[in-house]
């Protein structure tokens, strides 16, 4: 659906993004994280043809955003962080324009009322968009990029300036999204992106450093791979019963932590997630589980170790999951 090779970008002497090449499966949603002056806008306007690339190939189902540039706008819906509006027009009158713009065949009361309905913007629908706040401001603007049902979604933060409510609402429409689009998503939000991507992909001085899924990324940069667990119930038995958990390496009891619950330190096989089997036999004892943490590094942790400028060129692990 989109394919990158060998993407390009110079700014003179400034290379923004040096090389980098990837693909987005149909029904994928992928998060595009770097620091900022990664080159992750600048990717993302060559995709959506704001920008011309120096070199390499940009691909929108097949078409090339500089060869076949009209048909490549035509599969994309694009939210950029600033959404394109027009302050003295209502709601109404802007979607109105954009389902001219971009020139839409579907039956404009019908499909105008859908996405409005979808994005939840129904009650403002009359009003001047100067007069909403910024959170019906980037619904409007995430209305704009459904209009026409584009294959192809391209989201840069867009759930800035939301409140919490709202941020859960839109990370919600994103997953839904997903379903009949394909997604690229941009944020800053690492638990957003872990949320409501398949696939990450990490950018950073225009070097593409890392695409894999947020579990994967986890396993491969943790070198403690540890599972600590918190069970209410005797000591002797818990133990006897992690040990035989399938794909339990090394089980370590570190005793009492409070009245009555015992600490345990499971260390698993590689690449073997046994959370679910060791509550499961937990649960089956009627045993309380009072606390369950991976050792693995968060996303976060992954994120601030792969940016480093020590990592900058490092060879970008692969393994990207595809649907």
């Amino acid at each position: 659906m989109i394919e990158v090779q060998n993407l390009t970008k110079r700014y003179g002497s400034h290379v923004a993004v040096n090389n980098i090449s990837f693909k987005v499966e149909e029904g994928e949603i992928l998060g595009f994280l770097g620091p900022n002056g990664a080159g992750k806008t600048t990717t993302m306007n060559i995709l959506t043809g704001y920008l011309s690339a120096s070199s390499g190939v940009a691909k929108i189902n097949d078409f090339d955003v500089l060869e076949q540039p009209n048909q490549a706008k035509m599969n994309i819906g694009y939210l950029p962080e600033q959404p394109p509006l027009y302050l003295d027009m209502t709601v109404r009158e802007y979607l109105d324009f954009m389902f001219d713009l971009k020139k839409c065949k579907l039956s404009r009361q019908k499909h105008i009322a859908e996405i409005c309905r979808l994005v939840k913007i129904e009650t403002v629908y009359g009003r001047l968009i100067k007069n909403l706040s910024k959170g019906y401001r980037q619904r409007v603007g995430l209305a704009q990029a459904l209009i026409g049902n584009p294959p192809v979604l391209i989201m840069d933060e867009p759930t800035v300036g939301l409140d919490p409510k709202q941020i859960i609402e839109i990370r919600s429409l994103i997953k839904s999204l997903g379903k009949n689009h394909t997604v690229i998503l941009s944020s800053h939000i690492l638990q957003e992106i872990e949320a409501v991507c398949d696939r990450i992909i990490i950018i950073n001085n225009g070097v593409l450093i890392a695409d894999d899924t947020a579990s994967n990324l986890a396993k491969k940069n943790s070198s403690d791979r540890r599972l600590i667990l918190r069970v209410a119930g005797e000591e002797d038995e818990v133990f006897t019963v992690l040990n035989r958990v399938p794909g339990a390496k090394n089980v370590t009891s570190h005793g009492e932590k409070e009245s009555g619950v015992f600490e345990f330190s499971i260390e698993p096989d590689e690449d073997i997630d046994i959370r679910r089997e060791v509550s499961a036999r937990i649960s089956a004892r009627n045993w309380a589980i009072m606390g369950m943490q991976s050792m693995e590094m968060t996303l976060e942790e992954v994120f601030i170790a792969l940016t480093r400028e020590q990592y900058v060129n490092v060879k970008p692990k692969k393994g990207g999951r595809s649907k």
